[in-house]
Formats: structure tokens, sequence, C-alpha cells
């Protein structure tokens, strides 16, 4: 016996074998159709009595396996099921005949055989017979079930005359010798009259008897007969066969102890009538009526516990059995079974160390030379046994190597979809995700150094199989959740492959989906660069809204009543948190700042950058950045123009980096620092220039509050002298300027020192009003120096000190500019003990750019005094 069977579990030993197969040319799909409903019939009660009879189907299995049929009778194949099609009367003989020649594969165990004719019609299907049944086609069959339940019966009355011919006790008869095949010439020219030969033939048939009652659902006689067949056979030390004998005994008590079965699969073990778990091995109940009415003897539950192992001691019989098998070359497959069996029996009993024991032997039991194809099967068996018992790296470990077996260079075809497809199964054991939103929760799990070997393996395999774009998601995956574990050289070599493979397939955002159903999310680079803070920007002071003012400096929206809801204040703070506290206009650039920095050695190339926003029509313009090998944070500002009005929202960034286009949300961003993230977007509003006719003043001053913007210009001005200052005014914006306001507030300390400084007339300049985008209006202020410096000694410091403010503005709601007066903070009276030599400034306000200084000095016949003119709009 050369090939295993891996799928083994202890209550197979109770099975009967029936091979189901095809005969000539029937289609793979008619054939499993009816396979499936043939398996289904996988147990029946026994007629007339209590005992339930197990069937094991298969419809491929190897004639050489038939031959230890003796051995251990459920590998011997004990009914066949042939399936042909056959559409004329003509070839009906020649389908017969190949259903003989199909018999005699098996002919030396056969009970029973069946032929299954689909498309056959007329009188040769008229006619009745027992071994053959007639369909005019796979779908007019339902009596395919009910004629499977009678081949079974046929087999269960063959085996039950088997069992009774070979337990009677027959003095005086010889009793065959049972063997192997690769013992028969071992035993050719012994003694047969010897004791020692007498007791080995008997310990063997007592072993096959208690196969045989097994299988025929007595499992108290079982029991009893492996117990003698093991004092036996171990007189004799005939260590293979005491082997089989602790085995079977090994897989009784397994019956008895777990009737839902060990392998694993729900529901075809059932049990039957209303046995107790603890009595499903038997069937009976102590004190139930037979089909004879007379009691059933109670003495076997007596029996049963007397000879059934404890759950320990089947583990102990099973190493035992284990070790006898391992003297024998030629019991490889026998070994490597008996292995199998016992992990799963402990991975119920939860004795997951010693099942690993098991596994462990079972890797190095030396089978045959074997195929490609049995050693892809025997390392995925050998990984699903170690998930069956917890150990899920150990159960990847060999997947992979099952994986990597599909790809041998010793196939002429090498199958990279199953290598691909195995390779991912393994992505669990590993506790490897293909979500990077998997490895943004900071604590990383596993050996990186593994993962990425299993990560490099599924972009070659994904290559090999002809999709780009999975060798690129794959590639992707490894350089942004992996960055931190490789070393620069892997960095240099990773990205060089990336960029060589979005040469020919760009990766995007997508989602891409296998065919087994899996879904590989997207993979934004997020660390491509590392982002650090986010910070939205307020627009420049030039062009930043101000709600309007009147000229008294009163807002002329009204409050609106403070209302309080339980319901949302536990909402406040967090929206308080991301709304910003400045406005965006529509159709004004707006930027925002992000702090970035470049892990990689290199220089890294970042295209195509821009905003992710919601909420407003937001046109993002794309900038493109070179970071230095890994720089320290490195501004960024990313601009875009709102279209139109509302909140909106800076949701994230795009980038393509080494080909791969990324959309990073800042909810994403691990340990990112922002000032909020939501904006108003108010209506556009109009932008006015303004210039003067005076120069600029090489002194400057702040205006009174930040919301202002000023300029300075100068002029020099003997007192009594008068200089005109022209202002342009040209609307540079979108929308037209409706309204002009001129006022002026003089600040007076000594009231009989002070003229009427500025004077103008707007009466031409209004009639320009509205002015359209592109227009220039123009308007001119008369300033007139008026001073009385007698017996004033510090009125150049109260001067220096105080001044006249003049303010203009544009209004038109809600235009761009609203300026406050300036508040005033010096006190009225000038201190005492300043000196009349210090400079004097009288300060103007008007909507225009630009200063006046005039400058003095103190003489006994002319004095001049320096006016320094601040406009502000």
């Amino acid at each position: 016996m050369s090939v295993p069977d891996y799928m083994q579990c202890a209550e197979d030993h109770q099975t009967l074998l029936v091979v189901v197969q095809p005969v000539g040319i029937v289609s793979e799909e008619n054939f499993f159709r009816i396979y499936k409903r043939i398996s289904s019939v996988s147990q029946i009660n026994v007629r007339d009595s209590q005992r339930v009879l197990y069937i094991r189907y298969r419809h491929h299995y190897p004639p050489e396996n038939n031959e230890w049929g003796d051995f251990q009778t459920h590998r011997k194949v004990v009914g066949l099921i042939t399936v042909t099609d056959c559409f004329s009367a003509k070839d009906w003989p020649q389908t017969f005949e190949k259903f003989h020649v199909q018999k005699e594969i098996y002919g030396s165990t056969l009970y029973d055989s069946r032929l299954f004719v689909f498309g056959l019609q007329g009188e040769i299907a008229e006619q009745p017979r027992t071994d053959v049944a007639f369909y005019p086609n796979y779908d007019e069959c339902e009596s395919v079930e009910k004629r499977i339940e009678d081949f079974i019966e046929s087999l269960f009355i063959v085996l039950e005359s088997k069992r009774l011919d070979r337990a009677t006790d027959k003095s005086g008869d010889k009793i065959p010798l049972l063997c192997v095949p690769f013992e028969k010439k071992d035993f050719v020219g012994l003694d047969t009259d010897s004791r020692h030969y007498k007791k080995r033939c008997q310990g063997r048939m007592r072993k096959h008897v208690g196969d045989l009652c097994l299988q025929a659902g007595m499992l108290q006689d079982s029991l009893v007969h492996y117990h003698m067949s093991v004092e036996l056979l171990r007189s004799v030390n005939d260590f293979l066969w005491l082997g089989a004998a602790l085995e079977g005994l090994c897989s009784a008590s397994v019956i008895y102890h777990y009737p839902g079965g060990t392998g694993g699969k729900a529901g075809v073990r059932r049990l039957q009538g209303t046995s107790l778990p603890a009595d499903s091995g038997n069937r009976h109940r102590p004190g139930a009526l037979t089909t004879n009415g007379i009691n059933a003897d109670t003495s076997t539950e007596i029996g049963r516990a007397k000879n059934c192992l404890s759950p320990e001691d089947i583990i102990d019989k099973y190493k035992e059995a284990i070790s006898y098998y391992s003297k024998y070359k030629n019991a490889g497959v026998i070994e490597l079974e008996a292995c199998v069996k016992a992990v799963r029996v402990l991975a119920i009993q939860k004795r997951s160390m010693e099942a690993s024991e098991f596994l462990q032997n079972a890797v190095y039991i030396n089978l045959r030379q074997l195929s490609e194809e049995e050693k892809i099967q025997r390392y995925s068996i050998l990984s699903e046994l170690y998930e069956l018992i917890g150990f899920h790296r150990k159960s990847a470990f060999f997947k992979r190597v099952a994986a990597m077996q599909c790809v041998a260079p010793s196939i002429a075809e090498p199958g990279w979809r199953a290598c691909y497809k195995l390779l991912l199964e393994t992505l669990p054991g590993y506790s490897l995700s293909l979500d990077p939103k998997d490895f943004n929760k900071g604590t990383h799990r596993g050996w990186a150094a593994v993962q990425m070997r299993l990560l490099h393996e599924l972009v070659y395999a994904s290559r090999r199989m002809g999709n780009p774009a999975l060798s690129v998601r794959h590639l992707s995956f490894l350089l942004q959740t992996m960055l931190d574990f490789l070393s620069d050289q892997e960095k240099k070599d990773v990205t060089q492959s990336l960029e060589s493979y979005t040469s020919k397939c760009p990766g995007t955002m997508e989602l891409i989906s296998l065919p087994d159903g899996l879904n590989l999310p997207p993979v934004p680079f997020t660390k491509l660069p590392i982002v650090r803070r986010v910070k939205l920007l307020n627009l420049p002071a030039s062009l930043q809204p101000q709600k309007m003012k009147s000229l008294l400096g009163q807002s002329m929206s009204t409050k609106s009543p403070f209302i309080y809801s339980p319901i949302i204040a536990h909402n406040r703070g967090e929206e308080r948190s991301k709304k910003i506290d400045f406005q965006w206009v529509q159709g004004d650039v707006c930027e925002v700042q992000l702090m970035v920095y470049n892990p990689m050695p290199f220089e890294l190339r970042v295209e195509n950058m821009g905003l992710i926003t919601s909420g407003v029509e937001f046109e993002s313009l794309p900038a493109a950045l070179s970071l230095p090998a890994e720089s320290g944070l490195y501004p960024v500002t990313l601009v875009g123009v709102p279209q139109s009005t509302g909140q909106i929202t800076i949701n994230g960034y795009h980038t393509t980096v080494f080909g791969v286009f990324s959309d990073c949300l800042l909810d994403s961003l691990p340990g990112i620092k922002t000032n909020g993230s939501t904006v108003e977007v108010i209506p556009a509003l109009p932008r006015l220039q303004i210039s003067t006719s005076l120069p600029r003043s090489a002194r400057t001053l702040q205006p009174a509050s930040g919301d202002e913007i000023s300029t300075n210009v100068s002029v020099q001005l003997y007192n009594g002298e008068t200089q005109q200052l022209d202002i342009k005014l040209e609307n540079i914006g979108s929308e037209p300027l409706e309204t002009l306001e001129v006022t002026s507030k003089i600040l007076a300390t000594k009231e009989k020192l002070y003229g009427d400084f500025l004077s103008w007339k707007l009466e031409e300049t209004l009639a320009q009003f509205p002015l359209l985008p592109g227009k220039t209006a123009t308007f001119t202020v008369n300033i007139k120096v008026k001073l009385d410096f007698s017996c004033q000694e510090n009125l150049l410091q109260d001067l220096n000190d105080d001044g006249i403010s003049v303010s203009g503005l544009p209004l038109s709601s809600p235009f761009r500019q609203v300026v406050k007066p300036r508040v005033d903070s010096k006190p009225a009276n000038p201190p005492e003990g300043s000196k009349a030599g210090d400079f004097s400034h009288v300060k103007v306000r008007n909507s225009a750019q630009g200063d006046c200084d005039f400058r003095s000095h103190k003489a006994s016949d002319r004095a001049g005094i320096q006016i320094l003119i601040v406009l502000v709009f």
C-alpha cells in the first residue's frame, strides 16, 4: 500500500467501503450529480435490528490498497457502483462487458455490485434485474436512494455471514494465517503445526473478527475480540498485527466515547433512535426490548465498561501501535494514517501539545517517492491538522510549503493560481491581513521578516499569473505596512520594482475582487510622505472678510438669542474643535499647510498632490514636490479655489508616488495634529486697490486694529501750508463697488490749537459709482496745516501721542473690508515735563494706501511739523 488516505479517522474502522465509478464516457457533471445522491445514503438502520451500518464512499481508490483488506477490513472494497450512459440497444452488450471488467479489479473482496444505466429504454430496460438499474435520464431517477439502501442491505447480509463464519469456533479446523502482501514470502516453509504459528493464526483471526464485528455494528463484541487478539499477538511478538489490534481497540473505544465522530464532518454521523450518547456505540439501552421481545442482557454494559479504553488509555495505545508500525518499512502508510487518527482524537480532547508530537512524527515518516500532487496533498492535510489543534503558525508554514510545491521546478506546467490561493490561506497564521487599516492600530503583530517574505511571494505569484494590478497592490501593501522594517537597500529595491510595475499598470484606489470572493482594499501611501500636522490658513490680511460696521463702530447684525439644549451639548466640544473661526471666500485661492517629512533614504518625488474636500464644490490645484532624503518636518502648502458657498471640510489629500495614486484621509492618519478641518465659505466679495499721489514714508506705524490694512505715505508741510492728496480707487475684483464712505474723527486735546486738517468733496467720485470691475475712480483730500505754537511748550509731545484719525471705507454689503476707528488709549492731558522739541504726529486714516509725514524744527520765526497720515482700508 503506497497511497495514504489523509482524511482517515477512527470511526472509519466501522464503515464499509463502496467505490462509485463511471464506465465508458460519462460527463463529469452528470457523474457527480449521481455521486452526490448516492453518497447521501451514508448510514442505515439494519432491518429487524437496532444495529446501524455506516458506508464510506470513494470515487477513486487504488487497487493495491485493496490488498490490505484482511489486515484492516475497512480498507477492503466491498461494494462497487458504476454509472454509465447507453442510448441504444446495440451498445448494451459492450456496456455490460465494461461493467464486468470493472468488477474484476476489486473482484477478490467485493460483496455485491450495481450498474446504473442512463438513457436506455425499451425491451432491455424493462427486464427485471437485481444488479442493473435503468433510468431514462439524469433527471428522472427518483429511486436512486432507495436502490442504494437495498444495495447496502445486501452488503450487510454478506458481512454478517462472513462474521458468523469466522467467529464460530470450529474445533479441529485449521485456522488460516492472514497476511499482508509483503509478508507472504516470509512465511514460506514455516512449521504450521507449531504452537507459535497457531497462536499467530488465532491472534490475527481474532483481530479480523473484531473488525467485522465493528463494521456490523456490534461494538461490544469487537472490544472483546480486540482484547483477546492483543493478548495472543503479544505472546508471539507479532508486532505488525499487534499494532493493528491495538489500533482497532482504540477505534472502538473512540466510537464509544465520541459518538459524534472525530473527523469534523458535521451532520454526517447521526445518533439513532433514542440511544443515549454513551450507549450509541452499541445502539442499545439497558433493559430495552429487542426485536424478538427478549430483554437485552444488561451484562453487555458491564462488559463494555470493562473492555473499553479510557480517553487517556486510547492515546497510550495509539502510541504503542505506532511504535510497532514503525518497525516495518512497508507499513509507512499505516503508521502515517494512525498518527492522523490520533491527532483528530487529541484535538477533541484539547491536548494540543501531544497532538503536535504525533504530527511531528508523521512529517518524518518515509513513504515511497511521492508525486508532486501527492506532496501538495500531504502538506495541505498537515496544515489543516495543525490548524485543528490550534497551531496556526505551524499550519501556515506547511500551507506555504504546499504552495511552493505547486510551482516546483519538476512540474512542467506550474500551478501559479493554486500557489497564489494557498499563499492567501497562510496569511492568518502569520498574523497578516491585507487590509492596511489593521496596521494603523499601532502595535505590530507577527514576525515582520516572515511577513515580508510572504508578501514578496504573493507579488511574484500574481505576476506569474499575469495579473500586474494584483502585483502592484501587494507591493504597495508591502511598502506601506512594512516600511519601518525595511533596510535602506530594501527600500530602494522595493520602490524600483514598484516603479517598474506601475509603468505598465498604475496603482489605483479601486477595490480588487479575486475569483474566490476575497476583496483586496486599496492601499493609500500615508507614509510617503508622513504628515504630522494639518493647518487651514486664513486668507491674506488684504483679502480677509470682515463684518461691516457702521460709522459709529457698532455691528450691523443683531445678536441671536441663546437657547440651551442638553441633547446636543455633548457634541459642541467636537464641533468647536473642527470648526475654524475664520472664513474663506468663494473664488479666492485658499491654502492648507501640511508639515511632512520623507522617511526614505533617497529623494522622494510626490506628484499630483492636492486636497480632498466635501461639502462645497472645490477646485484643487495640484502641486508637485521633491523632499530631500530623510528630511525633517517640511512645510507644504496645498491650494484650491472654492466654487460655491457653504461649509467645506478638508477630508484629506491625494498623492501620486512611484506611480501609485493614493487618497489619504485625515481620519486614518495616526498622530495627526490639526486645528480643525471645517471652514465656512462666503459669497464672493469686491476687491479694491488704493494708491495715492504721495511718496511712501520711510517710517511705518501699525494700525490701531489688526483687522485694518494700512500703508504709509509722507509729505512735509509748514504751518499754514496746504497740500492735495489724490487717492486712486481701482476695482480689481469681479464684483462691482456700490458705495464709498469717507469720514474723519478729530481727537482734540487743545481745541484752540486745532483746525480742520482734512477736507474733501465726494460728489464727482460718487458719480462714478457703482464702480465696475476693472474701472478706476479718484477723489482728492486737501491737507491744510493750521497750528498755534504760542505758549504751548508741550504741544508737539501731545501731537506725537494723540492726533487726528480719518477713516474711509468702501461699503457694499458684505464687502471686503470694514475699518474700525482707532481706540484712544492716551489721556487727554499731556504729561508734565514734556519737551516742545519732540516730533509731533497727525494720523489721518483713509481707504487708501499711504501716509504723510511732516517734520518741524522749533525756531523763533517759523516752525515746521511732520504729519504722518495712515491710510487704512
